[in-house]
């Protein structure tokens, strides 16, 4: 953390500085790796170059301007195109082996360039005449055969690179699947077979593979935000952030947990990703919740859990919330506006959990004399508020989603560039935003276009549908067993897999059965996102809790078990939201009900989280309940999550009756308590100070 100081009369605020984000966490989405390269001299110039071909080409297809020539390109010969110039990069930014040098580019990996280039420009000639043959099913030229297995090599070794082993062995035995698909011991995924000509042919040419949903997503709409959130960090709108959070909650009781939580939040508008979050913010917040009197691994796991809602909070979201929208057929301000009240109810428990911890604790605010002022911060930034308006307006009035980060983006430079003198952009600048844009969009295309072929695969056998089935006959139809089942499995491969990869595993395997149930299509797929996101503060792996475990310098494996504590709320808001997909905004009249369901599940919370932390608000400090303080915590906690639940569909009992039948255990339960409470408070030897 560095600070910088303003003197006013008789004051002097000690500002926060948010240095450069990127430059910290090197802007990684959701690639499995960390030893990556650093282009130099022609090389970096070329991905500038390269970077900057495919934001002119996305503009172009978006705004229909065809090339200003009156040329119309298909979105085929648009997606190729695309993986031309970004694919061929993966291979020289992300090393093959962990002794492959980071200072020089081995020969192999020039080959591999040479070769991934090759393979997208030969396809992408030819793919208009396959739409108009039909070639994805059969009758292609053995040149296109020939690009399109070197094509498919490439992905794998891309998915490598960038996801890992994990990622490879779990993606490519199902691309190849479709090779021995009526094979007996396959059972319940037995399906139609292909030839290698056959299955190449379609999952290069067709419309549901290696340029199906993920691919389409990341040129639709994922290229605009990507830019708009690489723009805001390089403006400065970080450091507006970090400030204006330790303008507004840094006094509150635990303010420097509460300023943790509100920064996270907001940078997730700039990072779709969980590790970048950590980094960034972690390193500001995490030293100032140390100095207040967190231990350690506690301020370590607020921060992990803090940056994993980041990503799954609006307006913009992480990359994976784009493939939901194109799996739906939805556009992404659906998609955004379904999580608004599972974003708002994870931030409000983890608000919660900051302050019963610190009231139980006894940690105060930041002294009011050591933070940015309100209305200075607002004075340095107020033109990120206009340019976040903009984008929530032509998201959810105009609808323009893939015209609205452009938009945004435009805005932004142009008030940065008449109105900041800190951070007025130069052509240094701009081949900066152009080289950390390329290595997003490098590393992203790695993993969207192998994991395309996932959906391919299936596609191709037809075993979709009859694998519901099988699930459904597995789970006795029951939505409970089923969502249970999905959760676990959710868990699992978000241990090993990208968040993406997860989502469209299980989007394809699980989905279809739980939809077949009656559950809510948008709910399904919320709910898969969210569980496949857990992973990320869940030992074994939890890589957001041990990423800032290193900045605390607190034990990984512990920070990983309490962050699970902390964030446990999140565990159960997925079911909230099945249960009842007004949650999400589904359904008739879904306002109104969203509304009253928020609230109930907020004053369950209350009690949830007083009862983890053993301090119940308008109650006190629950060891003043003696030898009763854990049965009351247990009691409060299940009063809680009961009144917390949405009743009716498919819960046995209705609405009223769960509420009722949660305030049953709370209502004695807290007059209990504080009828114990008060009465310790009036002994002479009263409750100490922890």
């Amino acid at each position: 953390m560095s600070s910088s100081t303003s003197t006013a009369p008789q004051d002097v605020t000690k500002r926060v500085v948010f240095d450069d984000p990127h430059g910290a966490a090197g802007n990684m989405q959701e690639a499995e790796v960390t030893r990556v390269r650093t282009l130099r001299g022609t090389w970096r110039w070329t991905l500038v170059v390269a970077t900057a071909a495919t934001i002119l080409l996305c503009i172009n297809q978006q705004f229909s301007l065809r090339f200003f020539v009156g040329y119309t390109q298909l979105n085929t010969e648009y997606f190729y195109l695309l993986i031309a110039l970004m694919l061929p990069f993966t291979f020289l930014i992300f090393p093959g082996a962990e002794r492959a040098p980071l200072d020089r580019i081995p020969w192999y990996d020039l080959v591999l360039f040479v070769a991934t280039f090759a393979a997208a420009i030969m396809l992408m000639s030819n793919v208009r005449k396959a739409a108009e043959a039909g070639w994805e099913f059969g009758g292609a030229p053995n040149s296109v055969i020939a690009a399109g297995l070197v094509m498919w090599a490439m992905l794998m070794e891309a998915l490598r690179r960038t996801g890992g082993w994990s990622l490879l062995l779990s993606v490519m035995p199902f691309t190849v699947y479709p090779l021995f698909a009526e094979a007996r011991w396959l059972g319940p995924f037995r399906g139609t077979q292909s030839t290698l000509e056959q299955a190449t042919a379609y999952h290069v040419l067709s419309g549901e593979s290696l340029l199906g949903i993920p691919i389409q997503a990341f040129a639709d709409t994922v290229i605009g935000f990507l830019v708009f959130g690489t723009a805001l960090m390089m403006t400065g709108a970080g450091k507006f952030f970090i400030n204006l959070s330790f303008a507004m909650c840094g006094t509150f009781r635990g303010g420097a947990a509460k300023v943790c939580i509100f920064a996270s939040g907001l940078l997730g508008m700039m990072s779709g990703s969980i590790i970048s979050n950590v980094l960034t913010a972690g390193t500001m917040t995490i030293p100032v919740m140390k100095k207040s009197g967190f231990r350690a691994s506690y301020a370590a796991a607020i921060e992990a859990c803090a940056s994993t809602g980041a990503v799954l909070a609006p307006p913009v979201m992480g990359a994976t919330a784009f493939v939901i929208a194109q799996f739906l057929n939805v556009s992404y301000a659906e998609v955004a506006v379904a999580a608004i009240i599972p974003a708002a109810l994870y931030y409000v428990g983890l608000f919660m959990q900051v302050d019963t911890y610190a009231a139980r604790h006894g940690l105060k605010g930041i002294p009011r004399a050591d933070l940015p002022r309100v209305m200075d911060t607002i004075k340095d930034g107020w033109y990120y508020v206009f340019v976040i308006a903009l984008l929530i307006v032509m998201l959810l009035y105009f609808k323009r989603e893939s015209h609205a980060p452009f938009y945004a983006t435009a805005l932004l430079l142009v008030l940065n560039q008449l109105f900041s003198k800190d951070t007025r952009w130069t052509f240094a600048t701009i081949g900066k935003f152009l080289e950390v844009n390329g290595r997003t969009f490098v590393e992203l295309v790695g993993i969207l276009a192998g994991c395309g072929l996932l959906i391919g695969a299936f596609s191709m056998t037809g075993v979709v549908s009859s694998l519901a089935n099988d699930l459904l006959h597995i789970a006795g139809d029951n939505a409970f067993l089923l969502l249970g089942m999905c959760a676990l499995t959710s868990l699992i491969l978000g241990l090993g897999l990208t968040t993406t990869a997860c989502y469209i595993f299980l989007a394809i395997l699980v989905a279809p059965a739980l939809e077949k149930l009656g559950l809510n299509r948008m709910a399904v797929h919320m709910f898969i996102f969210y569980w496949g996101m857990l992973s990320s503060i869940t030992p074994p792996v939890a890589i957001a809790s041990f990423a800032a475990a290193g900045i605390a310098g607190s034990p990984a494996m512990k920070t990983g078990w309490e962050s699970m504590w902390v964030g446990s709320i999140i565990y159960f808001i997925p079911f909230f939201f099945v249960l009842n997909p007004a949650l999400v905004l589904q359904g008739p009249s879904p306002y109104l009900a969203g509304l009253g369901l928020m609230g109930l599940a907020a004053f369950g919370t209350l009690f949830i989280c007083g009862g983890i932390q053993g301090y119940q608000p308008f109650v006190g400090d629950l060891r003043g309940t003696g030898a009763l303080e854990w049965p009351i915590r247990v009691l409060l906690v299940i009063g809680g999550f009961v009144v917390a639940t949405p009743g009716g569909g498919i819960m046995p009992l209705s609405q009223l009756q769960v509420t009722l039948l949660g305030l049953a255990i709370l209502v004695p339960t807290t007059l209990l308590a504080l009828l114990l409470v008060r009465r310790h408070t009036m002994e002479p030897d009263g409750l100490r100070a922890p």
